[in-house]
């Protein structure tokens, strides 16, 4: 699937790299909804939440772990969000899987 995470993980776009293992990329976000706003997507294509595997359920848990390690190293510790978006209704606007994690301003609830 070629798509514009496809192509940073191939290196074929620059992205701001903060973490990179042989599961996971994390970058920071183009366009920034908070002092920390970065991207973590999983190498293996996955289109959206919903096509998420039993085999996957490890892979799932180190987004979210990953997410939550960077978010802490980056002096997010008094609080941090993570945004999943599902399928176009759901805001989804690249068909890769991908968590926003924001942090360092105060956020609120529901969200814009």
């Amino acid at each position: 699937m070629d798509n514009l995470f496809a192509r940073i993980i191939a290196r074929e776009i620059p992205a701001t790299i903060l973490y990179e293992d042989d599961q996971v990329l994390a970058f920071q976000d183009v366009a920034p909804q908070a002092p920390v706003h970065f991207l973590v997507i999983p190498k293996k294509h996955i289109a959206t939440l919903n096509d998420l595997q039993e085999a996957d359920k490890a892979l799932a848990g180190h987004l979210l772990y990953t997410a939550q390690r960077l978010a802490l190293e980056l002096g997010c510790d008094d609080g941090f969000r993570v945004v999943v978006n599902c399928k176009e209704k759901g805001g989804q606007t690249v068909q890769h899987l991908h968590l926003h994690v924001l942090g360092q301003r105060a956020m609120s609830w529901p969200p814009g």
